[in-house]
């Protein structure tokens, strides 16, 4: 059986309403009907249309990652709630929820592993948690994790995964941007290669930041990839957006984006940009 096929014991909250239990699943794109082994044999994609299923961060790791390479960085800082924020529950609520849901403490991973041998510094968002929303903790990590990467000269990349930023936060979810940005712009001074990852969805204020910053910006098959949503920009310019806008293949062709990369070719394509700029 293939390294990256993992147990039933390991599949995340989120694949499990995708997959419910039993034999088969459907595509949500062609309706192909597959069993669940072929599924997670094809790195979660569909055979037939290659359609991306949405994954978390530890299938990440297993998918990009030598085996048993990753540590985990920053694991234990948390949210607080510094504006006693209250919409339709308490804020201090919603971050419990997202760690029971998501089965960690904020909306992005922290660590070190390796591809093919050659140590990077890699951080996943988890979508999971809030909707992979920007908060503090978010800013944090990617500050630790990009520092990391130009003390020790490695590679840096980051998977997002996101609806944007964190609104119970204000604007100190709104900072992340302009930090983020600014360990980025240290990262590129360094000479320390930056490499983005944008998966389906990343939207918001994250596209407006460091998920866009990227020495080389690469996104998943077919992910939604912007700002506004395309209903909130159709409702706002009271016009019918083209088909297909915002999602990855537009964006290629409109040169927002690098290169288009299926998950199955991901880890291999990912060792020979690395290679590239250290060569």
């Amino acid at each position: 059986m293939p390294w990256f096929v993992r147990s039933k014991a390991n599949i995340t909250e989120e694949n499990q309403k995708i997959m419910p239990d039993g034999l088969w699943t459907k595509c949500p794109s062609c309706n192909e009907i597959m069993y669940k082994t072929d599924l997670e044999e094809s790195i979660f994609t569909c055979k037939k249309c290659s359609y991306h299923f949405r994954i978390g961060t530890k299938e990440y790791i297993e998918i990009l990652l030598d085996e048993n390479s990753f540590t985990e960085t920053n694991e234990n800082i948390k949210s607080t709630d510094a504006l006693n924020f209250v919409d339709t529950k308490p804020y201090p609520i919603r971050i419990e929820e997202g760690n029971l849901k998501a089965d960690v403490n904020d909306a992005i991973t922290t660590g070190i592993g390796k591809i093919f041998g050659r140590e990077v510094s890699f951080a996943c968002m988890n979508f999971n948690f809030i909707g992979g929303s920007m908060g503090s903790v978010v800013g944090e990590k990617i500050y630790r994790a990009a520092k990391l990467s130009t003390k020790k000269k490695m590679p840096f990349i980051l998977i997002s995964a996101s609806g944007g930023a964190r609104m119970q936060e204000s604007v100190l979810s709104l900072m992340q941007m302009a930090k983020s940005a600014a360990i980025l712009a240290e990262l590129d001074e360094a000479g320390v290669p930056f490499i983005s990852i944008l998966t389906d969805p990343t939207t918001g204020g994250v596209t407006a930041s460091f998920a866009m910053l990227g020495d080389v910006n690469i996104a998943e098959p077919g992910a939604l990839i912007g700002f506004a949503g395309p209903r909130v920009i159709e409702q706002t310019i009271r016009k019918k957006l083209p088909a297909g806008f915002q999602r990855a293949e537009f964006l290629l062709e409109h040169g927002f984006i690098d290169k288009i990369i299926d998950r199955r070719n991901m880890k291999s394509e990912l060792s020979k940009i690395i290679e590239w700029f250290y060569n």
